[in-house]
């Protein structure tokens, strides 16, 4: 469903990513890890189309159609949704109208505030005064909303508190899990790419792949529990130095040659 193919990104005039390659097929899960000030986030807000994020090489591949200089709106309605990290507050912009007009399918807000614990927060402005764990409740509820084809979520778990981890889990896993979505139907399931660093979601949602960004780049691929437990034990100079070997060791082609 999502293609990263030679992806370079400037913010501000410098360079935070550069040769990203990464895919997401439909049905599919994937991870990406990293320290911070890696790229993770600029990535995902680069796929959904926001401006200050100069692609200067690559592009982006949504169900096969190039998304590279779409704006914003239309990845939306093509059915692509982000949850992020720090949304801005939006002042004068009821929460619960928010949510009707986002939704593809006239779901009724009180019902999807219901489950959240966010009836209260309907009259309420965007994000004004909210927590941080209730900003991500908002933000998955305007997902649920939305129900988009590719699901990307930065942090779904940062400045959730312990007792709300569970029900914010769980909706993901049914919002990352249900099998139709807006946007283009006839899919094999939803795609999700999910930022973790505690890897806390991944008792909630089954991951199929995890990647490694390091330094504006994929570092390396692979199982992601197993990537997790390497990280946890060795911390992410393993992954930069394993990447550095295989660069070495990488053959000289029959054209370089």
């Amino acid at each position: 469903m999502l293609e990263i193919e030679d992806l370079s990104v400037e913010v501000g005039g410098k360079e935070v990513l550069h040769d990203v390659n990464l895919s997401v097929m439909a049905g599919y899960t994937n991870v990406l890890f990293g320290p911070n000030g890696s790229g993770k986030s600029t990535l995902l807000m680069t796929i959904m189309g926001f401006s200050g994020y100069k692609i200067t090489k690559g592009r982006i591949l949504f169900n096969d159609e190039d998304i590279t200089n779409v704006p914003v709106s239309d990845r939306a309605k093509k059915g692509i949704g982000l949850m992020m990290q720090r949304p801005p507050n939006l002042v004068g912009v009821k929460l619960g109208n928010l949510v009707k007009v986002m939704s593809h399918d006239q779901k009724d807000p009180q019902v999807l505030a219901k489950d959240l614990d966010l009836t209260s927060f309907l009259q309420r402005d965007v994000n004004v005064g909210f927590s941080g764990g209730e900003i991500k409740r908002s933000e998955l509820m305007q997902l649920e909303a939305q129900n988009p084809c590719l699901v990307m979520l930065d942090e779904p778990e940062s400045g959730v508190d312990m007792v709300s981890i569970q029900k914010v889990g769980h909706k993901i896993h049914d919002l990352i899990h249900g099998t139709s979505c807006a946007g283009k139907r006839g899919q094999t399931g939803k795609a999700a790419l999910v930022i973790t660093h505690t890897g806390q979601i991944l008792d909630y949602v089954e991951a199929d792949r995890g990647y490694v960004m390091c330094k504006g780049t994929i570092a390396c691929m692979g199982n992601p529990r197993e990537l997790l437990h390497e990280i946890r034990s060795k911390g992410y100079d393993e992954c930069i130095s394993c990447k550095l070997k295989r660069k070495k060791a990488e053959p000289i082609s029959v054209t370089e040659a």
